[in-house]
């Protein structure tokens, strides 16, 4: 088979399309969770997209949108139960987890239980990726990335000293709800193409490899971005020619990464 034949696909060009999206956009809202080890949200939020995939299917409107409404609508709803001090971070995170599990469970049965389509978005594949997907990616990484620019001060502060930004007049809570929801959309951004089950390790493993170099705040973004790109790409690339899930693949990838970096600092 030549090298080259997957680009004869126009599936394949879109997966790629939306594979670089995600891979540049999931590094930028990562390395704020992993730093302020707010890692567990990222997996919850994932989670809570299932409900909005499976919102979808029950609708026949786009798994994506339904996603993006109810992830968005949770992460808000995380951080002012997070905000009131009566249930903890985690509980609160728990709570969400198990709840949207709940509601994806009688959605899914409602609309028949699971079927091919769901399969792909569960554990992502590019044949599930649409033009007007690739589209809608676009348009949210636009929102996200513009955003990050606009608070990237406010976000570095608290991030390295909450207190200290409080203090200094940060709106923090306002500050930490948008990053919260920034992560919203990068889940519901990434599901085609890594599945709803492998998100959080997209948002996560990049950013943690990455920070095991022990470079510069601006230097360790890069790596990430670097490590999340390739991973991405040579996922659907492996994926395509061996017939294997794109999400597994390029997690699978990144673990690797991760494991040959850990491997090298220790020598």
């Amino acid at each position: 088979m030549n090298f080259f034949e997957l680009f004869q696909y126009g599936f394949v060009i879109r997966g790629i399309e939306a594979g670089i999206i995600v891979a540049l956009i999931a590094p930028l809202i990562g390395i704020f969770l992993v730093l302020r080890r707010y890692s567990l949200i990222a997996d919850t939020l994932a989670h809570v997209s299932l409900a909005g995939v499976a919102l979808g299917f029950l609708l026949n409107i786009s798994p994506i949108l339904t996603a993006l409404g109810v992830t968005v609508i949770s992460s808000l709803g995380i951080e002012k139960m997070r905000n009131t001090k009566r249930v903890y971070g985690e509980s609160a995170l728990a709570l969400f987890l198990s709840g949207s599990l709940a509601i994806a469970t009688i959605l899914l049965s409602l609309g028949k239980g699971f079927n091919t389509n769901l399969f792909n978005y569960l554990f992502g594949s590019i044949v599930t990726v649409t033009q007007t997907d690739v589209y809608t990616m676009l348009v949210l990484a636009v929102i996200v990335v513009t955003t990050l620019a606009f608070f990237y001060k406010e976000l570095i502060y608290i991030t390295f000293d909450e207190e200290s930004a409080q203090v200094a007049g940060v709106p923090v809570r306002w500050i930490n709800m948008i990053l919260i929801v920034l992560a919203a959309f990068t889940i519901s951004l990434s599901i085609p193409i890594i599945g709803v089950l492998l998100i959080a390790a997209l948002i996560v493993i990049p950013v943690v490899a990455a920070l095991q170099l022990r470079r510069s705040f601006t230097t360790t973004i890069l790596y990430a971005e670097a490590i999340s790109l390739f991973s991405v790409i040579a996922g659907i690339f492996v994926s395509f020619y061996l017939n294997l899930s794109t999400g597994g693949t390029i997690v699978l990838i990144m673990l690797a990464i991760f494991i040959l970096i850990m491997a090298f600092k220790r020598q």
